[in-house]
């Protein structure tokens, strides 16, 4: 199944008829909480899901942005309306990170039809309504593992004997600049490959034909073993969404850099080369 679905698509009458469940997951890092944006204005039928209480857990020793836990994303899922037997929408205003987040989360607790809104809320061009929406309650019940997921030691051996993609920018990964981490640099046996290459112009993902031709060039192909890291295991997230619109698998580091760089004992690579 396609990963991601077009404006056009969405608003067919052929899937309005699925009764999808609509996710609106604006975030923003360091910036203003999603939901006034949403309360202001947002597709019809979509529900808010705050990614930092519902699509994460506490920051810590676990990363900036842990997985939640189960029963906790389970809950909001169902508040949100999503059931085992309804395709999921989920969008974001910019990106695609928190769209990703929710669609890898959804795919990793086994729901088999999540996909995201190409483009996000800038490529929306229909009527929005504004303050909260309350759907009817889903079933969905989370089968974690259907899709796979790293820890800290799983990525390391990774990196040295597959591929390792570092989402961030090129900046971070050499270490020229962490404004976020208390670390600077990349993890040994690492490629760069910011999620930046990964929109065009308007936001929208690349098509697949460009998608395959960047990660083919890095070492990313379909028979390869592949995974993903960032930050904090959000902005890989539409890293492992570009990947699979090109058609190859990947697994994310959910700790990725900050649970790596947390109590500053594991190695750390800088400049350019993979170390």
């Amino acid at each position: 199944m396609d990963p991601i679905i077009s404006v056009t698509e969405f608003r067919s009458d052929a899937f309005r008829t699925l009764r999808p469940a609509v996710l609106d997951v604006r975030y923003q890092l360091g910036g203003p909480p999603g939901r006034p944006q949403y309360e202001a204005g947002h597709i019809p039928g979509a529900v808010y899901v705050d990614l930092d209480t519902e699509l994460a857990g506490e920051p810590g020793a676990s990363g900036r942005h842990p997985l939640p836990e189960l029963a906790v994303f389970a809950e909001a899922m169902r508040r949100a309306g999503v059931s085992d037997d309804r395709p999921v929408v989920v969008y974001d205003g910019d990106k695609g990170w928190a769209a990703a987040r929710a669609w890898w989360m959804l795919r990793w607790a086994g729901h088999e039809d999540v996909r995201v809104l190409d483009g996000g809320l800038a490529a929306w061009d229909g009527e929005s309504e504004t303050g909260e929406r309350t759907a009817e309650p889903g079933d969905f019940t989370p089968r974690p593992g259907a899709v796979p997921l790293l820890d800290a030691d799983q990525a390391a051996a990774l990196a040295r004997r597959g591929l390792l993609l570092d989402a961030r920018a090129g900046e971070r990964y050499r270490g020229e600049v962490e404004p976020i981490d208390p670390v600077a640099g990349h993890i040994p046996g690492a490629v760069s490959a910011p999620t930046s290459e990964n929109l065009a112009a308007d936001g929208r993902f690349r098509p697949a034909a460009e998608l395959t031709e960047r990660f083919t060039a890095l070492g990313a192909t379909p028979d390869a073993e592949v995974g993903v890291y960032c930050g904090s295991g959000v902005s890989a997230a539409q890293q492992v969404l570009a990947l699979a619109i090109a058609g190859v698998p990947a697994a994310l580091y959910a700790g990725s850099w900050s649970e790596w760089t947390h109590g500053g004992t594991r190695p750390v690579a800088t400049g350019a080369a993979r170390g």
